[in-house]
């Protein structure tokens, strides 16, 4: 019975690269949020509320979507492929081609 062989392709994301992302769209949305903020201070007539609501609703969202915690990720796919561990005969033969090749 062959050993059961464990791959580091099962794991998750690191932590460090699950919050890089997190970060990234906290910035995205507060960035959003100061465009908001700019274009209600620009933009006349009744669309000015739109961007106005959007500088207060983003906030919330931003900080929701940041602080949601781990993504249950499915295990990354990396090509790895199982390779088969020699038998003791071919691992035999092995060592005298190489025994033989020494000696000449």
């Amino acid at each position: 019975m062959a050993p059961e062989v464990y791959t580091i392709t099962a794991t998750n994301r690191a932590l460090s690269n699950e919050q890089a992302g997190r970060t990234r769209k906290y910035l995205i949305s507060m960035g959003i949020r100061t465009g908001c903020v700019l274009a209600a201070i620009v933009v006349p007539g009744w669309s000015k509320w739109i961007f106005i609501a959007g500088a207060v609703v983003l906030p919330y969202l931003a900080v929701v979507i940041a602080n949601a915690g781990r993504e249950n990720d499915a295990p990354g796919a990396m090509g790895v492929v199982p390779v088969a561990l020699p038998t003791a005969a071919s691992a035999q033969e092995s060592h005298r081609r190489n025994f033989r090749s020494l000696e000449q």
